[in-house]
């Protein structure tokens, strides 16, 4: 039996209408599906009776499955002469591993491709009617992780005053202590601020406050991960459709 490949599959933010059709075709081809914890149930309906689905849950805050354990399984099954889906929610290369695990299965002679996935970052755009850019208001659009896992942080302050939309992941596990970093790096607390829970998934919700009472908006919404915090001019325009409007659209 030849070696088989693996394949980093971006599932997009949500149900499997997200997925792409080169997502879906690969899906369709593969034995094996190694699941991340964010991927949408409907994405695993998909799945074929002969396809072995593992999970191998990652998400902030809860316990995962170690990323050393995932890598040896990919090597384990395309060793095997498997094909194997490596589905990640939104896109491999987007806050995802995908060039870590890419790097080290090449290391050892796996061959690897991609399949790229709409990030849930770009998606809230769609979601809730909400440019990221827009020609009066905002040139550009930067996705960041509040989050590293070597205890460094953004430089807020270049993001500051880069007048880019800031899209924001992993933030919500201290959202009092990134509302004053941002606020310590020069953005004034009237700043629109957006924040978005669940885009693209069953039950999403968003809304629409001020950089000055992000943490009190957040904790009296109930809002909790997976969510986006969206810093900039255009979160305002959320507002503006009316918080009604924004959710139905979200769906």
């Amino acid at each position: 039996m030849g070696q088989g490949k693996v394949w980093l599959v971006g599932a997009g933010p949500g149900d499997a209408e997200w997925l792409t059709l080169k997502a879906a075709r690969v899906l369709a081809a593969c034995e094996v599906w190694l699941i991340d914890d964010l991927v949408d149930k409907s994405v695993l309906e998909l799945a074929g009776p002969q396809t072995r689905v593992v999970r191998v849950g990652k998400r902030g805050g809860c316990k995962s499955t170690p990323q050393a354990f995932i890598l040896r399984l990919m090597l384990r099954y395309a060793r095997q002469g498997r094909s194997v889906a490596r589905v990640k929610g939104g896109d491999p290369f987007v806050f995802g591993r995908g060039g870590e695990e890419w790097a080290w299965l090449a290391e050892r002679g796996v061959e690897v491709d991609a399949v790229a996935g709409v990030s849930a970052g770009l998606a809230l755009g769609a979601a809730l009617g909400l440019p990221l850019t827009h020609r009066q208001t905002a040139r550009g659009v930067a996705l960041v992780t509040a989050h590293t896992t070597d205890g460094t942080r953004p430089n807020w302050q270049a993001l500051a005053q880069s007048a880019l939309t800031l899209v924001i992941y992993m933030g919500m596990q201290d959202i009092a202590a990134l509302q004053a970093e941002l606020q310590d790096a020069g953005l004034p607390e009237h700043t629109p601020v957006l924040v978005a829970e669940r885009v693209g998934c069953a039950g999403p919700r968003s809304r629409a406050m001020v950089l000055g009472t992000l943490a009190r908006s957040v904790r009296e919404a109930g809002l909790a991960s997976p969510a986006l915090v969206v810093v900039g001019e255009v979160a305002a325009l959320a507002a503006r459709l009316g918080q009604a409007a924004a959710d139905r659209r979200c769906a």
